[in-house]
């Protein structure tokens, strides 16, 4: 049987935490909540994930922006429809690849594609009230890893 093969773009997601423990997460132009990081582009392809995820961050987050980047902790799925330039809509899926990180100072200044951030605290918020699908599952998986094995946050 020949089947078409799926389309997926990826990602890598920082979980950031600030020396209180906060978890940083963002508010997109589109009013959905989201992790800070992005998708690769052509140009990516041949760049370590990990300078990706540095690069993101910076245009995410601004110039002044200081994490240490640590290792990767959880895989998402997420599918979201986006409004392409034409003014249609298409199913994106995307792939994640979620980095621990940790906030190291610097002013946080938001790219034009998001509106909002909050710190929130891992062991008491409440993820499905800011997120949906593979993000809630990979929050969600994040806060089990922080919990289960004792990870510093």
């Amino acid at each position: 049987m020949d089947q078409e093969r799926d389309l997926y773009f990826v990602a890598v997601k920082m979980f950031l935490t600030d020396e209180a423990g906060r978890l940083l997460i963002t508010k997109d132009r589109f009013g959905d909540w989201d992790i800070p990081g992005g998708r690769l582009k052509e140009d990516d392809f041949l760049t370590s994930l990990e300078k990706v995820a540095e690069h993101k961050i910076i245009k995410e987050l601004g110039d002044d922006f200081r994490c240490q980047l640590g290792q990767p902790l959880v895989f998402m799925r997420h599918e979201r429809n986006e409004i392409l330039a034409s003014g249609e809509k298409a199913k994106r899926r995307i792939f994640a690849i979620g980095y621990e990180a940790k906030y190291l100072g610097g002013e946080i200044k938001l790219d034009v594609n998001h509106e909002r951030y909050e710190w929130v605290n891992p062991k008491t918020f409440n993820p499905a009230d800011y997120f949906t699908g593979g993000w809630l599952a990979g929050v969600k998986n994040y806060i089990d890893i922080v919990k289960t094995r004792q990870i510093e946050v």
